[in-house]
């Protein structure tokens, strides 16, 4: 497969009638691939650029899926005096489900079911994690335009669509046994991602100049408003 462009073939979890409980299963596997690739490092590097201990964070988390980044935004809240709101939207039924499933009773994450769109505005901040390549560019757009209207500060964090880790990820996947279907998505979405030279295209479609493009270890790009 050629990375020059982005690939737009459809991912097998984003079917429609594909089974709640191995939609769990996928979720869990992803999260487990989370923590392998360091996903969390940058969502709370940005965190602790933006937050002040005793001072409130209302927080936005689009595209939740486990619920897995929201679970670690908690505890990094806890660890350094943050209070927080914590809320977690996602169009897929099935993330709810999944994610109330894999998360403590006593955690005060709100999970909700529906389109960020549809949220209002007031938050202190928006994020977003392999949330971006799923989106075609004009629906990229819009959502930067929403989180720049509607959030004191921003963050997407997506891959990196790089050669390396596109030829990495078969073996990394099958030597980790994760779910065939995390195997198959994974290096999709790879090839679904975006390169460093591609966002400020479209940040400028969305109106936006003042957001840093930047990568992070391993194979992630991230783009940030503070």
């Amino acid at each position: 497969m050629s990375l020059r462009h982005r690939a737009n073939g459809p991912e097998l979890m984003d079917a429609d009638d594909l089974d709640a409980d191995i939609y769990a299963a996928v979720v869990a596997d992803l999260a487990r691939v989370n923590r392998v690739t360091l996903a969390a490092r940058p969502t709370l590097a940005f965190l602790d650029r933006i937050a002040r201990p005793g001072k409130r964070l209302r927080l936005l988390d689009i595209g939740f899926g486990d619920g897995d980044m929201l679970r670690r935004i908690e505890h990094w809240a806890a660890r350094r005096d943050v209070p927080v709101e914590l809320v977690g939207i996602d169009l897929n039924p099935r993330s709810e489900r999944a994610a109330r499933a894999h998360t403590p009773a006593q955690s005060a994450i709100r999970y909700v079911t529906g389109d960020y769109a549809d949220m209002g505005g007031g938050w202190d901040a928006t994020i977003s994690s392999l949330v971006a390549h799923h989106m075609a560019e004009a629906e990229l757009v819009a959502f930067l335009r929403w989180m720049q209207d509607h959030a004191g500060a921003w963050l997407v964090n997506d891959l990196h669509r790089h050669g390396v880790a596109h030829a990495g990820w078969p073996l990394l996947a099958r030597l980790a046994r994760w779910h065939p279907i995390v195997r198959a998505d994974g290096h999709l979405s790879i090839a679904r991602s975006f390169r460093p030279a591609e966002w400020p295209v479209l940040l400028a479609a969305a109106g936006i100049g003042d957001a840093r493009v930047y990568r992070a270890f391993p194979f992630r790009l991230c783009v940030e408003r503070l």
